[in-house]
C-alpha cells in the first residue's frame, strides 16, 4: 500500500503554518451572498464540509473590492460598502473552518477586464466571444483607485478572521492577467509598455499595500497563470507552439518578480477565457499537465508553490511534491466531487474518492451557461448542502430498483445510506449501463473509475442485494414486496429510416468493439457521442470525417460546455478530423455515405460508417407494474437519453425524497 503521509506535512507561509499540503482552489458558485451581500449559512456549510474532509487551506471565491470603476455583481458586493454586518459574517465563516482545524484565505479581486463586455482593460481589446466589441480602456486614475480600495479591503479580511489574503489573479486573462501582458497592455504610462516590471507595477503597489496595512507577517499569494496558450483573440494553441500572451519563460520572470516584491506563495494554474480548456481543463486533458509548468517556477523562487488543473491523480502530485516540484496542490472541481479527498488520500484510501470528471456540467457549465449556482455532476449536495442535503430515511421501506446504471446504482446507494433496504436487478453480467461505453475512451479513465468507485460503495453497503443477469417480470419484483419501484433502464441507439443505415457500426457497438472500425471512417451525428469516437479513432492515426447535419457539431442534445467544445475544435484541427455541418445523410452505401448539402448530393467514401445519431428510451414496464398498486419511478435515461449528471441528480433527488 502506498504512503501518502506527506500531504500531512504542514506549510510555512509568512507568520502562518498552513496544516497541510492542501488548498482547496478558489472558485465562484454563485450561491455565496444572501439578499444583505454578506455570507449566508449555506457558505459556512460549504467550506466547513471541506475543511474536515481535510483540506487544510480554504481559498474563498473572488470577492469584489471595486465599486466605483467597474463593480461587478457576480463576485459579490465590496465588504467595504456593506461594513460591520458583512465582518460579522464573515466571522461567523473564518470561525468555523478555524473550528474544523483550518486555515482560510480570502481571495480579493481587482476586476475581471476585457472577459465581459463593458467592463475596462488596460487598452482597447477585443471582448473575450465577441468579434469586434471593444473595452474601454482603463484610466490611470482608475487603477489606481482600484489598488486602493483593494488594499483597503484587506485590512476588513484580517478583522473577519481570514488567515491571508490571495489576489485575483494574474490568471485566466482577468484585469491584472491583461495589465501583466504585453499583448493586452499597450499602455505608455508607468503601469503599461513593454517593460515587464511596469506591466507588474499593479501586482507590487498591492502587495507593498497589504502588508502596510495588515503587516509583514500576513500571508499573501499570487493566483498565477504560468502560461496562457493563447495566439489571438478567442483563438487558443493546443501546444503552446504559437504563444502570443505568456510563454512559460515569462510565466518564471512573473514568479521571480512576485517573490522580490514580497508575495509570499504562488498559486499557479495555467490558461484563460481564450483557451478555456488549460484554465477549466476537460477530461480530454491529461492529469497533471500543470506539474511540469509548476516544476520551472518552483527552481527558481524559494516562496511555496501550490499547483492546481487537473491534479487530482495523487500519485502524480505525492510525485511532484517528493521531488520538490511542488510544495502542494490546489484543487477545485475535486473538492466538489468529493470534500473528502484528502482524508481518504491521508488514510492511505484513495479507492474511496468520488473522482471529478472534468466534465465541467455541474460546476462551470450550470454556474456560467445556465445562471444557476454552481455544484457537481458526481455530487448533487456540492455547493447545496443545505439546500439538498441528504435526509434521514423515514421508517423502513424496500426499494427495488431495476436497471444497474449510473442513475439505478445512485438511487441504490442513497436509498440504502437513508437506511432503506435495496434489491437491484441488473439485467446484464455488469453494472454500470452506458457508463461502460463512456469509459472505454482513452482520455475517459475518470469514467471508469466512477463505475469503480459506484460498484464498490453498492458492495460495502450492506442493505443492498444486486441480482445480476437478472430481467425481471411483474412476478419477481412482486416477490420482493417492494413499497417502491425504480425503472433506470436506460436507453439504446436511436435508428431512424434512412436506407442502408443498417450497414453502419451504431456507436456502442464502435466503442465496445473498435475492431469493427477499418481506416478510412465516417461518423454521422457530431453530438458530443460522435465526436469523441471521432476524436478516439483520429488519434489512433486514421482518417476520420464527422457528418453533422445541424449548423454545427456539438448542437445536438444537451451542447458541450464552452472548455470542452473549445478543446474539441482544436483536437480536431490537430488530429486532421473533417467536418461536414450542414450535411444531412440520405443513405449509407457499401462505398460509403450519400450526403445531401442544401440539395446538393455529396457522396464520401469510407471503410466503415459509424451511426452515432442519439439515443432514446428503451422499452418501459411502467404500465405493466401499474397492477402492484405501489408508486413506481422511471429516471434518467428510461425516461429521457441525457448525461450522467441528470443521471445522477436524478437519482439522488428521487432516492432523497423517498
Amino acid at each position: 500500500m502506498s504512503d501518502y503521509s506527506i500531504f500531512k506535512e504542514p506549510v510555512k507561509v509568512a507568520g502562518t503554518e498552513f496544516p497541510n499540503r492542501f488548498f482547496m482552489a478558489p472558485m465562484t458558485m454563485g450561491c455565496f451572498w444572501d439578499e444583505n451581500g454578506v455570507y449566508n449559512d449555506q457558505t459556512v456549510k460549504y467550506f466547513t464540509e471541506r475543511t474536515k474532509g481535510g483540506f487544510g487551506t480554504i481559498v474563498t471565491g473572488a470577492i469584489c473590492t471595486d465599486t466605483k470603476v467597474d463593480p461587478y455583481s457576480a463576485l459579490g458586493p465590496n465588504p467595504a460598502d456593506v461594513g460591520q454586518p458583512w465582518i460579522d459574517a464573515a466571522k461567523k465563516l473564518t470561525d468555523s473552518v478555524h473550528a474544523a482545524g483550518g486555515k482560510i484565505i480570502a481571495q480579493l479581486s481587482m476586476g475581471l477586464g476585457r472577459n465581459y463586455p463593458g467592463l475596462p482593460s488596460p487598452s482597447e481589446n477585443i471582448v473575450f466571444g465577441t468579434a469586434d466589441q471593444k473595452s474601454p480602456v482603463l484610466t490611470k486614475e482608475g487603477i489606481k483607485l482600484k489598488i486602493e480600495q483593494l488594499v483597503n479591503c484587506s485590512k476588513i479580511m484580517k478583522e473577519s478572521g481570514f488567515d491571508g489574503i490571495e489576489v485575483h489573479a494574474m490568471h485566466w486573462g482577468y484585469l491584472l492577467d491583461q495589465l501583466g501582458s504585453a499583448f493586452f497592455n499597450r499602455r505608455d504610462d508607468e503601469y503599461g509598455g513593454p517593460l515587464l516590471e511596469n506591466r507588474l507595477r499593479a501586482a507590487k503597489e498591492i502587495v507593498e499595500g497589504i502588508h502596510e496595512l495588515c503587516g509583514r507577517d500576513y500571508p499573501v499569494g499570487m493566483r498565477l497563470g504560468l502560461q496562457s496558450f493563447v495566439k489571438d483573440y478567442n483563438k487558443a494553441t493546443l501546444t503552446g507552439e504559437e504563444e502570443h500572451v505568456r510563454t512559460i519563460e515569462e510565466g518564471v520572470e512573473i514568479s521571480k518578480l512576485l517573490e522580490k516584491y514580497g508575495y509570499d506563495f504562488l498559486d499557479v494554474d495555467a490558461g484563460m477565457y481564450d483557451s478555456f480548456y488549460y484554465a477549466e481543463p476537460p477530461m480530454y486533458m491529461p492529469q497533471g499537465f500543470e506539474i511540469a509548468l509548476a516544476a520551472k517556477a518552483k527552481a527558481e523562487v524559494s516562496i511555496p508553490v501550490f499547483a492546481g488543473g487537473r491534479m487530482q491523480d495523487y500519485k502524480q502530485a505525492k510525485e511532484a511534491i517528493e521531488k520538490g516540484e511542488i510544495d502542494g496542490v490546489t484543487l477545485g472541481r475535486p473538492s466538489l466531487a468529493d470534500p473528502e479527498y484528502p482524508n481518504k488520500l491521508m488514510s492511505n484510501h484513495p479507492e474511496k474518492i468520488r473522482p471529478c470528471l472534468g466534465c465541467n456540467l455541474g460546476c462551470f457549465d450550470r454556474l456560467v451557461s445556465k445562471g444557476l449556482y454552481g455544484s457537481c455532476a458526481v455530487n448533487p449536495q456540492a455547493a447545496r448542502e443545505t439546500i439538498d442535503g441528504m435526509k434521514p430515511g423515514e421508517g423502513k421501506k424496500k426499494v427495488v430498483v431495476v436497471g444497474g446504471g449510473v442513475a439505478g446504482m445512485e438511487v441504490a446507494r442513497t436509498s440504502a445510506l437513508r437506511g432503506y433496504d435495496v434489491t437491484l436487478f441488473e439485467a446484464s453480467d455488469h453494472l454500470g449501463g452506458h457508463l461502460v461505453e463512456a469509459g472505454a475512451h482513452s482520455f475517459k479513465k475518470e469514467i471508469r473509475e466512477l463505475n469503480e468507485w459506484y460498484q464498490r460503495e453498492l458492495k460495502e453497503l450492506p442493505n443492498v442485494e444486486i441480482k445480476m443477469e437478472h430481467k425481471p417480470c411483474i412476478n419477481c419484483i412482486r416477490k420482493e414486496n417492494p413499497d417502491v419501484v425504480v425503472l433506470a433502464t436506460g436507453s439504446v441507439a436511436s435508428a431512424p429510416a434512412i436506407p442502408g443505415l443498417e450497414k453502419a457500426v451504431v456507436s456502442l457497438d464502435a466503442i465496445n468493439h473498435p475492431e469493427k472500425l477499418g481506416q478510412n471512417v465516417v461518423v454521422v451525428g457530431g453530438g458530443l457521442v460522435g465526436c469523441e469516437i471521432a476524436l478516439d479513432e483520429a488519434k489512433k492515426g486514421k482518417k476520420v470525417t464527422v457528418v453533422e447535419a445541424l449548423d454545427k457539431i456539438l448542437s445536438s442534445g444537451v451542447p458541450a460546455p464552452l472548455p470542452n467544445a473549445m478543446m474539441i475544435h482544436d483536437l480536431f484541427e490537430y488530429h486532421h478530423v473533417d467536418v461536414l455541418e450542414g450535411h444531412k445523410l440520405v443513405e449509407v452505401t457499401d462505398e460509403g455515405v450519400v450526403l445531401d448539402h442544401n440539395g446538393e448530393k455529396v457522396e464520401l467514401k469510407a471503410d466503415t460508417v459509424v451511426s452515432a445519431l442519439g439515443f432514446r428510451p428503451g422499452k418501459s414496464m411502467k404500465e405493466e407494474l401499474a397492477e402492484l398498486d405501489v408508486p413506481v419511478h422511471e429516471i434518467g435515461d428510461a425516461k429521457q437519453a441525457a448525461t450522467i449528471m441528470n443521471a445522477i441528480w436524478e437519482g439522488y433527488a428521487l432516492a432523497n425524497s423517498l
